[in-house]
This record gives C-alpha cells, sequence and structure tokens, in this order.
C-alpha cells in the first residue's frame, strides 16, 4: 500500500468536501479540511445542498444533531452525489438510539450508494444485527470486542455494497473480503472529524480501500502527535488544538513512517 502516494494525490488535488455536519463539530472539521489540503462547504438547508453537490468531489453525512430539514438536504445532495459518481461517507451518530435517527440511517442507506460508513464499534454493531444498543458517541469497546466482530462487519460490507469503518482502540476497516486493523491513535480522540477526513482521502484516489486505510492512520498518527504534546495543565482544548496543529504538520513522510495497521 502506497501511502506516500495517496497522501501525494490528495495534496495535489484538493477536493471541495461537502459537509451535511453536526453543529458541535461543524467547526472543527472545516479547520480539519483547510489543514489537511481540501475545502470544506458546511451547508444543511436543502434549497443550497442540492447545488453545493454539483460542485463538490464529494460529501459527508453525520446525523449528530439530526432535525427534519437536514435529512432532506442529506438526501437531496446524496442523489446529486451519486449522479455525478462522487463518494459518500455516513456517519450514522448514535444509530439505535431513537427512532429518527435508525430511520434516517436506513432510508439513506436505502435510497444513496454510500461508499464508506464510519462509526464507533456499537453503531456498526447496530447496523449489522440490529439488535444492540449503540454506547452512544464515546465508545468504550475494547480491542477483544472489534477483533471479535470481524466477520459481522465483513457481512455487513458485503451486504450494503459499502467500506465499513468501525473504530474503537484497534480500528477496523473492511471492504467484505479484506480487513485492516489499524493501530495508531490516542485515549484521549473522539473521532466524529475522522469522517470529513476520509471523505478527502477517498475524494482524491482512485483505490477507495486503500485511501480510507491510508485516512484512519493519517488521523491516528495525528492524534498520538497531539497527545505527546499534552502537559499536566493541559486539557481537551488544548489536545483539540494540538491535534489540530498535528494535521496541519502531516506530510507524506511522517504517514509512511508512523503507520501501523494490519491487513488480513
Amino acid at each position: 500500500m502506497n501511502l506516500y502516494k495517496i497522501f501525494e494525490n490528495l495534496r495535489n488535488k484538493r477536493p471541495l468536501i461537502q459537509n451535511i455536519t453536526n453543529y458541535v463539530t461543524s467547526n472543527d472539521c472545516a479547520n480539519i479540511f483547510f489543514f489537511f489540503l481540501a475545502s470544506p462547504v458546511m451547508t444543511d438547508d436543502p434549497k443550497d445542498s442540492k447545488d453545493i453537490a454539483y460542485i463538490s468531489d464529494g460529501l459527508t453525512i453525520n446525523i449528530g444533531t439530526l432535525n427534519e430539514k437536514t435529512i432532506d438536504s442529506m438526501i437531496s445532495a446524496g442523489i446529486v452525489s451519486n449522479k455525478l459518481e462522487h463518494p459518500i461517507v455516513l456517519d450514522p451518530v448514535g444509530v439505535g438510539a431513537s427512532s429518527l435517527r435508525t430511520q434516517t440511517v436506513n432510508r439513506i442507506i436505502e435510497n444513496l450508494r454510500v461508499t464508506v460508513i464510519r462509526g464507533n464499534v456499537s453503531e456498526i454493531r447496530f447496523l449489522a444485527n440490529g439488535s444492540d444498543r449503540p454506547n452512544g458517541v464515546d465508545s468504550s469497546d475494547k480491542n477483544e470486542i472489534c477483533y471479535e466482530n470481524v466477520e459481522l462487519f465483513k457481512k455487513l460490507s458485503s451486504r450494503l455494497g459499502t467500506i465499513i469503518v468501525a473504530t474503537s482502540t484497534v480500528d477496523i476497516i473492511t471492504d467484505g473480503n479484506k480487513v485492516c486493523f489499524c493501530k495508531n491513535g490516542s485515549s484521549y480522540m473522539e473521532k466524529c472529524q475522522l469522517s470529513s477526513v476520509i471523505s478527502a482521502f477517498i475524494s482524491s484516489n482512485d483505490l477507495t480501500f486503500d485511501a480510507t486505510v491510508a485516512a484512519v492512520c493519517s488521523y491516528g498518527i495525528c492524534g498520538e502527535i497531539a497527545k505527546s504534546r499534552m502537559s499536566k495543565a493541559d486539557g481537551n482544548s488544548s489536545y483539540r488544538n494540538y491535534i489540530i496543529d498535528a494535521m496541519f504538520n502531516l506530510t507524506p513522510e511522517i504517514l509512511e513512517k508512523e503507520a501501523k495497521y494490519e491487513i488480513r
């Protein structure tokens, strides 16, 4: 896997990514795009999102702060993205926690060709079997749980025809055949922004599985760098700034050297 080339493709293309995302992380996602060699468009109005989809290179859908207006925006922008064969990344935040969230995710999956679904382990497990209640945005699943569910995730990937990314202490990526275990990251990290990073990478590369692995490793490396800068006086606000700094300074050389992953 040529991580250097994948990162270079991102740097050369500088894709424009449409984000229909939650209000809590919207600012951080926009900043991460700027520093990660991509351009963000943050929009959630149905009258705007469809037109924006035509000029974008990819679409990120995050259902974190859901309302009826944004659901229509997600579907209309997704239809245009499918028409133009642009990738779509879905972050099913809290799916299973409410009927509206579950119905919305099902509607998106049924009406759109989603390229990548990125959720924590409990969210992905709910999508796979529909019975386990998700733990919430900040999953506490252990490595063993993630490993035990690999076959479940592979079947989900094959059934939906999408790449599955299940994030935990060890992140799992599968296309239904190959499985990658990404071992970069920090316990301080929350990974809502990762979905946007994946959008940037896969919008710039033809090898979607490889680009997804590169995105997950990149974000994890930046989390490690940010953690290494933490002092006793620092907290979550400092960590937020450190991870954005790390992403600003990330290079293909750092990615190739520091990426820790295993493909089976």
